[in-house]
């Protein structure tokens, strides 16, 4: 397996201990098959950086942490790789850290080997948790910014949020769905991810004011804990479903779209308006056919673009203060979808 990349680097990107690596490295017995194809995927990522890093000038490395399901990371992925093609070639060099659940404690370990290791800056989507928050003080501390991506950590060190107005994003929802359902009225079915990010509890927020503002004869149900994966999220949807004939439209603020529309097909149950968000790429296929008739959308290239402007400025100017930036929240609709790269 030849590569030029030093043990520990590998081991670093891979999630594994060095001398795993090494075994694997030097065709030792004893390893499983799972673990050479973790070793092989780092190595291939190392090329990659590699291959878009620059020939000259300064290259900052950043690593980009996120607890999400797979749907959303792989198109974090794309609209941070695609933007590191566009801002100022080479600049900079992404190290990605995915997982669709990590407790706590995993997240702050991971977050800790990256300060040891070192860093030019840490994107962080993590939930709103202390033990998070003093992760991030430790590697403020040791000069590492940190900005979090589309769920904030506002209680924390982190030197900026790249991300829409999750408030604003939920009212909107709010709207579409009042509007449609009009004097019918129902319940809406309101679905989270885990209520230990903020981003998720601001959209909610948002939407439950503007429902009690405007739409007072409209219910909502709520779930949570599902983590985004189908199987879970489909099962808390089933119970919903069992227990109260209302439900008639969905808020989905946290995925798992496909298990949703299958509780409602298992019990014969009809859907007036489903409004989810993120143009991923299973959102674009349920809103093609028309599973779904809305999809709240923002521009990861932006985000992206935000997260390496904050980083650049603490790394030339570290006692500069980084200004605020929002992306804006597009409503999307199987008419004005966009075609082809849906990063952009």
């Amino acid at each position: 397996m030849a590569h030029p990349f030093l043990v520990k680097d590998i081991a670093f990107q891979a999630g594994l201990s060095s001398a795993t690596v090494d075994r694997v490295l030097n065709g030792r017995p004893g390893v499983r098959r799972q673990t050479e194809m973790r070793v092989r995927a780092a190595i291939a990522e190392l090329e990659k950086q590699q291959t878009g890093a620059m020939s000259g000038g300064r290259i900052l490395a950043i690593d980009v942490v996120m607890e999400t399901p797979e749907r959303f990371s792989d198109a974090v992925r794309a609209a941070f790789e695609a933007e590191i093609a566009a801002f100022l070639p080479g600049v900079f060099r992404c190290r990605f850290h995915f997982a669709e659940v990590m407790k706590p404690a995993e997240l702050v370990q991971l977050l800790d080997r990256i300060r040891l290791r070192g860093t030019h800056g840490i994107v962080l989507k993590a939930p709103d948790v202390a033990e998070v928050a003093a992760a991030v003080a430790r590697a403020d501390a040791a000069g590492i910014p940190v900005v979090t991506l589309v769920t904030d950590l506002p209680n924390s060190a982190r030197i900026a949020y790249a991300g829409a107005d999750n408030r604003a994003a939920g009212e909107t929802a709010a709207y579409l769905i009042g509007e449609f359902l009009g004097s019918v009225g129902g319940k809406v079915l309101v679905t989270l991810s885990s209520g230990r990010f903020r981003g998720e509890e601001e959209r909610e927020i948002g939407f439950r004011r503007l429902i009690r503002a405007h739409y007072p004869d409209i219910g909502i149900t709520e779930i949570s804990e599902g983590h985004g994966s189908d199987r879970a999220t489909g099962t808390l949807a089933a119970a919903a479903l069992a227990t109260d004939p209302a439900i008639n439209a969905v808020y989905s603020i946290g995925g798992g779209n496909r298990a949703v529309l299958a509780a409602f097909d298992a019990a014969d149950r009809p859907i007036r308006v489903f409004v989810a968000h993120d143009l991923d790429a299973d959102n674009r296929a349920l809103l093609a056919v028309r599973r779904i008739g809305f999809v709240l959308h923002h521009d990861l290239r932006t985000d992206a673009r935000s997260a390496f402007r904050a980083i650049m400025s603490r790394a030339t100017a570290p006692g500069r203060a980084v200004p605020a930036s929002l992306s804006s929240v597009e409503i999307v609709t199987p008419y004005n979808m966009p075609t082809g790269d849906w990063t952009n």
